[in-house]
């Protein structure tokens, strides 16, 4: 996708899931077969289900249809929410990363997990082991929120009968 494409693109689509109050993370724009794919993805506080990311769809297809931007072509819309372990490149990620377990890649070679404990513009806190470890964005290279796995035990499943 050429830059002036993606420029036209975030004129049409980022009034619009911003006045649903929401964030867009990515835009995405391939080729399928004959069909162009636009690939959204939002985000917000709290989190999106899939029934506000289906009345933002709407919203934006309308937008894109009233405003020419796809052209004549044919192509599918998707919206979708930040998958789990979505990179947190932005102050506003490791906000609504708070209480999930982070680990980041720092540009001096060194790793760090732990909980976030918060967030602000320029560093995230991290309870590492107990401790509380201030960990500026500038020495991140990369970070993912790590996905959890809980062990069920046996109390977990007497809320199920079994069939004979």
């Amino acid at each position: 996708m050429t830059s002036a494409t993606r420029d036209l693109l975030e004129q049409v689509i980022e009034p619009v899931v911003a006045s649903e109050g929401l964030d867009l993370e990515s835009l995405e724009l391939s080729q399928a077969g004959r069909r162009s794919r636009l690939r959204i993805i939002v985000d917000a506080d709290g989190g999106v289900d899939l029934d506000r990311c289906a009345e933002v769809s709407r919203h934006i297809s309308k937008a894109l249809d009233d405003s020419g931007a796809m052209g004549d072509h044919p192509y599918t819309l998707e919206v979708s929410s930040p998958g789990v372990s979505r990179p947190l490149t932005l102050p506003r990620h490791w906000s609504r990363a708070t209480g999930r377990l982070v680990r980041a890649i720092l540009h001096d070679g060194g790793d760090v997990t732990g909980r976030v404990v918060s967030a602000d513009d320029d560093s995230a806190v991290l309870d590492v082991d107990g401790a509380s470890r201030v960990l500026a964005y500038a020495d991140v290279r990369k970070a993912k929120v790590q996905v959890e796995f809980r062990k069920t035990d046996d109390t977990d499943l007497d809320d199920f009968e079994e069939e004979d």
